[in-house]
């Protein structure tokens, strides 16, 4: 079976190659990250955000390479960039007097500002999603506000579950450029 001819129609920006791509390398990517991860989230969300960068750069990818190994190459530099943020995460630097005010704090419920706060911001991100095309912005609904797994997405549409998971990744990033188009 020979990959390159997907590659090339994928670099002219042929979804079915993008979607067959997906399709045959999920399962290598998704696996590989799971073994590294031992954690279903990370490893699902890893092999997102591999196939959105390989998908961004595929005209950069070198055919004197196997495709898969440049996927987990993307795969392992994802896997660092998170273990990255999660280290950042946990250890930040606090003084003595930030260390003393966060303890002096009362009351950690949000107070009415926050919530005001919180609310503008869901709302603005509303927004956003509504400017995306109906079908995407029932993938984000139904993904992130009904917290609903690939599959059952899958099952709801009565669509495969790769197309899912392409609709999701190209939501996510058409929402990502629309808040950045926002700012």
């Amino acid at each position: 079976m020979e990959i390159n001819p997907y590659i090339e129609k994928a670099k002219k920006g042929d979804q079915v190659a993008f979607t067959y791509l997906l399709d045959h390398y999920w399962n290598e990517v998704y696996g590989f990250m799971l073994k590294r991860t031992e954690n279903e989230t990370d490893a699902e969300d890893i092999a997102i955000e591999t196939f959105s960068k390989a998908f961004d750069k595929i005209a950069t990818y070198n055919p004197e390479y196997q495709f898969n190994t440049w996927l987990i190459a993307i795969a392992k530099n994802v896997h660092i960039d998170l273990l990255r943020k999660k280290k950042t995460a946990l250890f930040i630097e606090i003084t003595d007097e930030e260390d003393q005010q966060a303890y002096n704090v009362a009351d950690s419920s949000p107070s009415a500002e926050d919530e005001l706060i919180t609310e503008q911001n869901l709302s603005q991100l509303l927004q956003f999603i509504k400017e995306l095309k109906p079908h995407y912005q029932e993938v984000i609904q139904l993904r992130y506000f009904q917290e609903m797994s690939y599959q059952e997405i899958a099952e709801q549409l009565e669509e495969p579950l790769s197309n899912v998971k392409i609709k999701l990744l190209r939501a996510k990033k058409l929402l990502a450029e629309i808040i950045q188009n926002k700012r």
